[in-house]
């Protein structure tokens, strides 16, 4: 049986081309060619392909919102993203989400054969200079977290974030149901603990430590 695959690729260069790689070998089968994310979920509920190859950048839906629609309302579809860029979040979000294979537009067109190969045996291809920059960035969050909850008090965080995310003395003890008074005693304790001496720099000291 041939592998049986949905195309989704919102240039038609790049989708004529797939089209025309997997069409010379008898070991796939294209059953649906798609140029947008709404028409790729759509497929990948029809046809259930073996793998579903994914551009990354796409109207109407992007292809990580594909792939959360998928995983929630039809997993167990393996996917494969093609993208010409990933940054490290999108990476990380993508292995969250179950995406077995990512491959760059740059790459050769054999590789993303080679991967789809791997993928539907049960293996994982991933661009590993883009994954590895994404799992030291986990690691430096993590190590940043530890360092923090083993320094501040969970509700003293929480001041730490709604600070960094701009919100204003009056507008914290609003959310947090206490008195403005209250919101500088705990900045205050902050300060020293963090060792800062602004708002400011305690932003960039939540930004450092992946609190934002």
């Amino acid at each position: 049986m041939p592998i049986r695959l949905v195309l989704a690729d919102d240039h038609p260069l790049v989708l004529d081309g797939l089209t025309l790689l997997f069409a010379a070998d008898p070991e796939f089968e294209v059953a649906a060619r798609c140029t947008d994310g709404e028409q790729a979920v759509a497929a990948a509920i029809r046809y259930r392909p073996d793998i579903l190859v994914l551009d990354l950048r796409m109207p109407r839906k992007d292809g990580l919102a594909v792939i959360r629609e998928l995983a929630g309302q039809h997993p167990g579809i393996p996917v494969v993203l093609l993208t010409a860029a990933l940054n490290e979040d999108e990476v990380l979000e993508a292995v969250r989400l179950g995406v077995r294979g990512v491959v760059l537009k740059e790459m050769a067109p054999q590789l993303l054969v080679q991967c789809i190969r791997r993928v539907h045996a049960g293996g994982q291809w991933l661009e590993r200079q883009t994954v590895s920059r994404a799992l030291e960035k986990v690691l430096h969050r993590e190590a940043g977290l530890q360092q923090v909850a083993a320094l501040l008090t969970p509700r003293e965080i929480e001041l730490v974030k709604l600070t960094a995310a701009g919100l204003s003395n009056g507008a914290i003890a609003e959310r947090l149901h206490i008195t403005v008074g209250t919101v500088k005693v705990h900045l205050h304790r902050i300060y020293e603990k963090a060792k800062v001496k602004s708002r400011v720099a305690l932003t960039l000291y939540a930004q450092e430590k992946g609190l934002v």
